[in-house]
């Protein structure tokens, strides 16, 4: 674990409920902070009774779908250089329109996923949706959904596992980018079938 873990599980102990909001905030809206950590920490304390579960189970998730909301805010209704901006960033204004085709593809499903499963997406897929028009109500429906079983699944696991914080924590940040790294390279072999399909029939 960092410095800056240690530093916010020693916050925690100390602010509780209103630190972890703050964080899972500014995680969701596109900072990369260690969340994930202090869900997990927070379940062992409310396994302690230092905390209270529902409690923290409602206001996290509210806070991650309040963060969510910034990022889809800003695709959907900032300002057009910004956008042009951030499409530089993930590889140009065509790249930009192929993850909008994407998004509009996935839909639901792909918001729900990057909640709890492909987390380190989620900021990503949040501005995409936005940029594409995405139903509002729909994102709201998959992102509450997949906020909430996201905070339940790390705070239970917290509270299943309390002793165990720190080497849990480690496990499940590695499995969550060994299965981004599956899924990239699913679709990458996906993407060169189609070309040498193409090449063959031409």
């Amino acid at each position: 674990m960092t410095m800056f873990g240690e530093q916010l599980l020693s916050a925690l102990s100390s602010y509780g409920v209103p630190l972890l909001c703050v964080v899972t905030f500014v995680s969701s809206a596109g900072i990369p902070l260690p969340v994930s950590l202090l869900l997990i920490a927070a379940g062992s304390f409310a396994d302690h009774g230092e905390m209270n579960a529902f409690t923290v189970i409602a206001c996290a998730t509210a806070a991650a779908v309040a963060g969510d909301h910034v990022g889809f805010a800003v695709g959907r209704w900032g300002d057009r250089r910004l956008a042009k901006k951030i499409s530089s960033w993930i590889g140009g204004e065509e790249r930009l329109k192929q993850a909008e085709t994407h998004a509009r593809k996935w839909g639901g499903l792909g918001v729900f996923l990057t909640r709890w499963l492909l987390t380190p997406l989620g900021p990503c897929i949040n501005l995409i949706s936005g940029f594409a028009g995405y139903p509002w109500p729909r994102f709201m429906l998959w992102d509450v959904l997949g906020e909430l079983l996201w905070v339940v699944l790390y705070v239970t696991l917290g509270q299943v596992f309390s002793h165990r914080v720190q080497t849990l924590d480690s496990a499940m940040g590695n499995a969550s980018w060994s299965i981004l790294a599956l899924g990239v390279a699913a679709l990458l072999g996906w993407k060169l079938t189609a070309y040498l399909r193409s090449a063959s029939q031409s």
